[in-house]
């Protein structure tokens, strides 16, 4: 059991005086930066969708 308390203890004490956190204008820019992109891969994605289902739609009508 002290195992474990010390782990806990150590776990806080690094969080507490060890790491950095970014501040809150650091934060807002990394979130603006990670929403653009999702929003850009999944447009890309979605084109990329559009392209391929209209393409076998044509290949699939020559057949006919």
């Amino acid at each position: 059991m002290n195992k474990i308390t010390t782990y806990f203890s150590e776990s806080y004490k690094e969080l507490v005086e060890k790491v950095t956190w970014p501040t809150w204008a650091q934060l807002q820019q990394s979130t603006l930066i990670v929403l653009v992109a999702t929003i850009l891969i999944t447009a890309i994605v979605g084109l990329m969708d559009f392209a391929s289902s209209s393409l076998l739609k044509v290949i699939y009508n020559l057949g006919k």
